[in-house]
């Protein structure tokens, strides 16, 4: 650690590893995306698990401890603008009002898959700083019914009635909502650029390089990102 310190003319004195990893909790909340327009903005929420470390084990445990890292993430853009790290325990669904409070712009379509058909998540949508009510497109579980037509509920209903009338695979391609593969994506190039698993050990720590890690993937598709091309 030393010695890439001098190569790098770096005057710290930062005896180890260790030490640098327990100061990186004290960065507190690091502002990770700036958000440059106030135009309404199409996002796509999802979580995946990064694996934590678990100690000098010769044996690691069958059910081993991760984190949840929640994402949400601009459509147009590939951008990921919000971001939570939570235990494993948590719902998907309990930490969009918390995603979506971290986005100043109006929403207009926000896209998720079925773990997040919950009524706080319409709601959080719902009630976020928007000019108009934004589309809300996640796939009603199974045997979901209709519910008393309101603000928060009008599009679920519309979801089942869709649905319904033409089908699970037509729904997908017809509403757009097959687009929420983007923030599939997004996962996939954190874990291959910046890692499937925690470098940190404290919670604290750990919410500090996620929000680090969503800085560098920002970062990386400002550079450029492919452009995709169907070959017949």
């Amino acid at each position: 650690m030393r010695s890439l310190l001098d190569l790098l003319n770096l005057d710290n004195e930062v005896p180890d590893h260790t030490t640098i990893s327990r100061r990186k909790a004290k960065l507190g909340k690091v502002i990770f995306y700036e958000h440059e327009y106030k135009v309404p903005v199409h996002i796509l929420i999802d979580s995946s698990g990064l694996a934590v470390h678990v100690g000098q084990l010769r044996r690691p445990p069958k059910s081993r401890d991760y984190r949840k890292l929640h994402l949400c993430v601009n459509e147009q853009t590939g951008d990921v603008i919000a971001c939570e790290l939570t235990s494993k325990s948590a719902r998907d669904s309990s930490r969009v009002a918390s995603l979506v409070a971290q986005i100043d712009r109006p929403i207009s379509s926000m896209r998720a898959d079925a773990a997040y058909d919950a009524a706080g998540v319409y709601e959080a949508i719902e009630n976020h700083r928007t000019h108009r009510s934004p589309r809300v497109l996640i796939p009603p579980r199974k045997g979901a019914q209709l519910a008393s037509e309101s603000a928060t509920t009008r599009e679920r209903n519309c979801n089942i009635r869709a649905r319904s009338r033409i089908g699970k695979r037509a729904w997908h391609i017809e509403s757009g909502y097959s687009k929420r593969s983007k923030v599939e994506t997004t996962f996939h190039r954190y874990k291959v650029i910046v890692g499937s698993a925690m470098k940190a050990r404290g919670l604290a720590a750990q919410r500090v390089e996620a929000r680090i890690g969503c800085k560098i993937l920002d970062t990386t598709a400002a550079l450029g990102m492919p452009d995709g091309e169907m070959i017949r």
